[in-house]
C-alpha cells in the first residue's frame, strides 16, 4: 500500500503540471495564431476597391509577388540588411557583454546604464537623431568637412547604409543582455584552468569562453536578425527609395494603395522566408553546440 502511494502522488502531479501551460498556450493562439490566420485568409482573398477584400479566393497575389522581380530585390535587400546589422552588433556587443561578465569595477554600473539608455528613448526620437547625424548637413558630414576629409557630403541617409547603422544602434542591447547572461554562468576558473596549463589568451578564448557562449550568440542573433528584417519605422524614416525594406513596402501596400491581400501575402512570404532562415541557422548552431565536449 505504501509503495503504490508515491506513484499514485507522481502521477497526479504529471497531470496537474499540464495545467500550468494553458494560460501560456492561451496567449500563444489569442495573439500569435489567430492574427497569422486572419492575414493568411486575408492573403488569399480577392482584391476590391470599395471594401478591405471582396468574395472569393485565389492565390494571384502570391503569383504576382514571387514574380515580381522588384519584390524580390527588396526581399533580397532585406535580408541582407538583417545579417549585416546581426554581424555587426555580434562584433560590437561581445566584447561589451564580455567586459560587464568579468569587470569587478565601481563603473560597471554606469556602463550598465549605457547599454540600457537606447531602451529609455522612444525609437522615433533615436531614429530623428539619426536623421540630425547622418544628413547632408549633419553632425557626421560637418566633422568630416572640417577635418577636411571631403569636399562633398556624403549620402549616408536614403539607403542601405543609414539604415543599417541606425538598426546596429537601435538593437545592439538585444544582443548584449543574452550575451551578458551567458557569459556571467561561464565560470572563471575554466579560463584560469586553461591558462594555467600553458594555453594564451587568444587560445583560451577561442577553446574555451567562445564555445561555451554559443547559447548567448544564437539568442542574440535571432533575436537581433527578426527585429531588424521586420523593423519599420528606422527604415521608412532612413531608407528612402534606396533602403526600402519589405516592411516599409507591406505598410505601402496597406496605407497608400488600399491593396490589403496583395500586402498580407507579401506579410506571408516574409514570415515564410524569416522562419526558413531562422530553422536552418538553429540547427547549424544547434550542430556546433552538441560538438562542445
Amino acid at each position: 500500500m505504501s509503495a503504490q502511494a508515491p506513484a499514485r502522488v507522481e502521477s497526479s502531479g504529471r497531470g496537474s503540471g499540464t495545467w500550468m501551460v494553458v494560460p501560456a498556450l492561451a496567449l500563444l493562439v489569442l495573439f500569435f495564431a489567430l492574427p497569422y490566420l486572419s492575414i493568411l485568409t486575408m492573403s488569399l482573398r480577392e482584391a476590391s476597391t470599395r471594401a478591405v477584400y471582396a468574395d472569393g479566393f485565389t492565390i494571384a497575389h502570391y503569383t504576382t509577388a514571387l514574380g515580381d522581380g522588384f519584390i524580390w530585390g527588396i526581399l533580397g535587400r532585406t535580408l541582407m540588411i538583417g545579417t549585416i546589422v546581426t554581424v555587426l552588433a555580434l562584433l560590437l556587443g561581445y566584447p561589451v557583454a564580455y567586459h560587464l561578465a568579468r569587470s569587478r569595477s565601481r563603473w560597471t554600473s554606469l556602463l550598465y546604464i549605457f547599454v540600457l539608455s537606447p531602451l529609455l528613448v522612444g525609437l522615433v526620437v533615436r531614429t530623428f537623431a539619426w536623421m540630425i547625424i547622418l544628413s547632408n548637413n549633419g553632425v557626421a558630414n560637418q566633422a568630416l568637412r572640417g577635418l577636411g576629409l571631403i569636399d562633398f557630403p556624403l549620402q549616408l541617409m536614403n539607403n542601405t547604409l543609414g539604415v543599417t547603422i541606425a538598426l546596429t544602434h537601435v538593437f545592439l542591447p538585444f544582443i548584449i543582455l543574452p550575451l551578458l547572461g551567458n557569459l556571467q554562468a561561464i565560470s572563471p576558473d575554466l579560463a584560469m584552468a586553461s591558462r594555467s596549463l600553458g594555453a594564451s589568451r587568444l587560445r583560451t578564448f577561442l577553446k574555451v569562453t567562445l564555445p561555451l557562449s554559443l547559447p548567448g550568440i544564437q539568442a542574440g542573433t535571432i533575436l537581433v536578425f527578426v527585429l531588424s528584417i521586420s523593423a519599420y519605422v528606422t527604415p521608412a524614416m532612413l531608407g528612402g527609395s534606396g533602403g526600402r525594406t519589405m516592411s516599409v513596402l507591406v505598410v505601402q501596400y496597406l496605407i497608400d494603395s488600399f491593396r490589403w491581400p496583395a500586402g498580407a501575402a507579401l506579410a506571408i512570404i516574409m514570415a515564410s522566408v524569416a522562419i526558413i532562415f531562422v530553422s536552418l541557422y538553429l540547427r547549424l548552431t544547434a550542430r556546433a553546440m552538441r560538438r562542445l565536449p
